[in-house]
């Protein structure tokens, strides 16, 4: 799968948007996620904001000859050019992401504080600066019995956050998101790939 850019993130029916916002969508447009994640743009929500933009994003690993879904995300960006005093700005950035994940680092009683260091780290990491950042971590465990298919036990996380971006760089936000995305499904660090049981071991000659 090659990395997949954000298609059409400046095409939004309706009245023609502040400059402000079409600028943020620009630069929306010019992110390139990792190869195990697909983008696409989805809709927005109508009510929350005078003008909003949606992106999905999908996780998938091989299992066998399909590709399963491990992880979920959205990133929506809402603008109001009256401001909003909730929001502390015009913008705000709205994330959430659903996740599978280790069933025993999910019992980690720190795991919730965790998760959540992995968006603070990410936004600085990116050079996305933001103010009213906040959100939650929930965990749900799940348990199968009788003749449903799939794993018997099963571990998902969940993120909700939103935020006030402090400049219209937003591909630094989207990018930081999609980070977090990548952690709550446990993709090794870009460029590092995990080894299989058919790989050799790089330690012997």
């Amino acid at each position: 799968m090659e990395p997949s850019s954000l298609p059409g993130a400046g095409d939004r029916p309706g009245g023609e948007p502040p400059e402000e916002f079409r600028a943020a969508l620009e630069a929306l447009a010019g992110v390139t996620a990792r190869p195990e994640i697909v983008l696409e743009a989805i809709p927005a929500p109508q009510r929350l904001a005078p003008h909003a933009f949606a992106v999905g994003a999908l996780v998938t690993e091989p299992d066998g000859d399909e590709d399963v879904e491990v992880a979920t995300g959205r990133f929506i960006v809402l603008h109001d050019p009256a401001g909003h005093d909730a929001w502390a700005g015009t913008t705000r950035c709205v994330g959430y992401l659903s996740a599978t994940t280790d069933e025993h680092m999910v019992d980690d009683a720190m795991f919730s504080e965790v998760a959540w260091s992995w968006l603070t780290d990410a936004l600085a990491d990116c050079g996305a600066a933001s103010h009213a950042l906040g959100g939650t971590v929930t965990r749900t465990a799940s348990t199968r019995f009788g003749e449903l298919a799939g794993v018997e036990h099963s571990v998902d996380v969940e993120i909700r956050a939103s935020w006030t971006p402090d400049d219209g760089h937003l591909d630094r936000h989207l990018t930081a998101w999609l980070d977090v995305l990548g952690s709550a499904a446990g993709l090794p660090p870009p460029g590092v790939r995990l080894l299989g049981p058919a790989d050799p071991d790089p330690s012997e000659p």
